[in-house]
């Protein structure tokens, strides 16, 4: 019988007849490997008509019970999946390499009470027990083993019948059914579909760790993120000690939650207050430092932004930024040249925000523009001064979500004076701030109560 074949590309699982260099799906290069096809049933449904059918439930028959979650006794993992682990889930964390996926799943396997299976593909169990001494937890009952067999597992499974079942990683699991290679498509998307298939029928919560590809995203078929319940995405510098837990996918929770850690010589270290560790090393004689009030998830962090303006060395002005998107900085840079009148053109502009933390939220704008004011013109910000607020194009300042949380946080690290748009007011009562809070319409107001 001849063997029928296909080329499947790698990053997106677009299928082609033959191989191409450059998939028209995702646009990827050399992505398409050749899978066998396999040989679907011809088996009708009343074959299988001994199998019992699930009975459909009205709306209103059905039991609206929350099932118990399993507590990691970790704050930010648990924060992060909206109060713990929902038994029968199957969550996916991926994550750049080295920045310690492997290490949060370990320590979480060695500290919870719980029968917890690890499941190893990449490392031999004499190198995570090595990793598990120097995360100084030598007594606990996880048990190990490595394995890339796909049906050796599920052996393993049935026989220690565990409480979390732990895959390290999803892309090293592999299952005699299919013969393509370990870590294509068709092997990812069957092994992770019959590991669902048991976690669903047993009610084990099962964590995978996943690959990521040269642009951010989760190695394997779109269709592996649908297919589980939580995606978490695990962020950072690796040459920073902070890391950053986000929760990309959730279905029994919150995406807008995160979770922060440092990485130390033991180990991720929760980060309970980001604002100080982040704010700690705060020069108050320098130009060209501001404090911004940022949410992250929904969690308020103060956070500082550094700026250096200086006069061109080499004609063409240069614009550099580190943990902001340059594309808005340029903006912000255009705002002050026709709106605020500083000639900004002719200069170098460098931003950087301490901490090696990326941030998003457009409410650092204000705190953005105020440190490249005070580098320009060579004058230091008070260090009790923060700011919250977004920029406009006619130079207004717009207003921001919860500025309330941003007060209360600047006020908690013991700033006296925050500046915050002035139509953010509405149903906040400030009167119960002790912080001075002034209220600001455009850009130059600010810049004149700071440096007139």
């Amino acid at each position: 019988m001849k063997v029928k074949t296909t080329y499947v590309c790698q990053n997106c699982g677009m299928q082609s007849p033959k191989w191409v260099g450059k998939c028209s799906g995702c646009g990827e290069w050399n992505s398409y490997v050749e899978e066998l096809v396999e040989k679907k049933s011809n088996k009708s449904l009343s074959s299988s008509s001994n199998k019992a059918l699930s009975k459909p439930l009205k709306i209103r028959e059905i039991s609206t019970e929350q099932t118990e979650r399993i507590n990691t006794s970790n704050n930010e993992l648990d924060r992060v999946l909206g109060g713990g682990i929902v038994p029968g889930s199957l969550t996916l964390i991926g994550g750049e390499p080295g920045i310690g996926k492997s290490t949060l799943v370990l320590q979480l396997a060695l500290h919870m009470k719980k029968n917890i299976f690890y499941v190893s593909g990449e490392e031999s169990v004499q190198q995570i027990k090595l990793r598990a001494n120097r995360l100084s937890k030598e007594d606990s009952d996880c048990l190990l083993v490595s394995e890339t067999s796909l049906e050796k597992i599920l052996l393993h499974l049935d026989n220690i019948n565990p409480d979390i079942v732990v895959i390290d990683s999803i892309q090293t699991v592999a299952t005699d059914t299919i013969e393509s290679a370990t870590g294509s498509v068709g092997q990812i998307r069957e092994c992770t579909s019959r590991l669902m298939r048991y976690a669903k029928e047993n009610s084990v919560a099962v964590i995978l760790i996943g690959h990521i590809t040269k642009d951010g995203h989760i190695a394997g078929p779109k269709i592996l993120e649908h297919m589980v319940d939580t995606v978490l995405q695990f962020e950072g510098d690796q040459n920073y000690m902070y890391r950053i837990l986000r929760s990309v996918k959730n279905r029994y929770g919150s995406t807008s939650e995160i979770g922060i850690y440092e990485m130390n010589n033991t180990g991720l270290r929760e980060v309970s207050n980001p604002s100080e560790l982040l704010l700690s090393d705060r020069d108050d004689m320098l130009s060209g430092g501001a404090v911004a009030a940022t949410i992250e998830g929904v969690r308020p962090i103060l956070i500082e932004v550094q700026a250096l303006v200086s006069s061109a060395a080499y004609g063409t002005p240069q614009r550099s930024a580190t943990g902001f998107d340059l594309r808005r900085l340029n903006m912000l840079l255009a705002v002050l040249e026709k709106r605020v009148g500083f000639r900004l053109a002719v200069k170098d502009v460098f931003l950087n925000l301490a901490g090696g933390i990326k941030v998003n939220d457009p409410a650092i704008d204000l705190a953005v523009v105020m440190s490249i004011l005070s580098s320009n013109v060579d004058i230091a910000i008070e260090r009790n001064v923060c700011f919250a607020g977004e920029v406009g194009l006619s130079g207004e300042i717009r207003s921001v979500s919860k500025i309330d949380q941003r007060i209360a946080e600047a006020e908690k690290l013991g700033f006296k004076e925050i500046f915050i748009p002035a139509n953010n007011l509405k149903g906040v009562d400030i009167s119960k701030f002790k912080i001075k809070v002034h209220q600001a319409k455009k850009v130059a107001d600010v810049f004149r109560s700071l440096f007139s």
